[in-house]
């Protein structure tokens, strides 16, 4: 056997580049992770590789021209695109269809030219289509449902004038997706003669459904 030549690769003169901030997708969504050259130039000739914690196996692979999928992650399969009518522009993003929880994590986008190779990282979060319902439940008992969240949401009953109202119970529990569902309610006074609103908050998404009711005093 002749002797194995080992090319070591080196950092390259051109950047990738990914957003800096996380990227938010629905569950059961799909989702685009950007990504491109800098300087922008044409990718068709090059390597791209998008993957978790380690290079293989892989998330999506594109080389010689084309889609490579022998060493993808199996829980990825049929789940990719890559995004080629920018390669020539130099973008290298990445489609990934019917999100679930378990594609919350980082990213490595990274891209090699020969023996010249560039990363970025970027970071994806995964949120809950959320449902939120209030309804009279009795003579005397407002009850919030809602359905569809992650991470697990806070709860908050409010007044016409925003301010908090103390709720008389509320329970938390997981669906079967994994999901979080939760009900909370509180006590209607018999001269209440005001609008209440019930509001489910996922802080770490900054995101929030409020649900109005108008109650009508006797």
């Amino acid at each position: 056997f002749g002797p194995v030549l080992c090319v070591p690769l080196v950092k390259s003169q051109f950047k990738v580049v990914g957003p800096d901030h996380p990227v938010t997708a629905i569950v059961g969504e799909e989702i685009v992770l950007p990504c491109h050259l800098s300087p922008r130039m044409s990718a068709e000739n090059m390597e791209v590789t998008w993957f978790r914690s380690q290079l293989f196996p892989f998330v999506h692979h594109y080389s010689d021209g084309k889609d490579q999928y022998g060493q993808q992650m199996p829980e990825y399969r049929e789940r990719t695109e890559l995004l080629k009518d920018g390669l020539t522009n130099g973008s290298v993003a990445l489609r990934i269809f019917s999100i679930g929880l378990s594609d919350e994590g980082q990213y490595s986008c990274f891209v090699q030219d020969g023996i010249f190779y560039e990363e970025a990282l970027l970071e994806l979060k995964v949120a809950g289509q959320y449902l939120v319902s209030v309804f009279l439940s009795g003579m005397a008992l407002m009850v919030c449902r809602s359905a569809g969240w992650y991470p697990e949401p806070e709860v908050l009953w409010r007044d016409l004038k925003g301010q908090p109202l103390p709720s008389s119970s509320r329970t938390n529990s997981r669906e079967a997706s994994t999901l979080y569902k939760t009900e909370t309610s509180i006590i209607i006074t018999e001269n209440s003669n005001q609008n209440l609103s019930c509001l489910v908050r996922n802080t770490r998404l900054s995101l929030e459904k409020e649900s109005l009711f108008y109650i009508s005093g006797q």
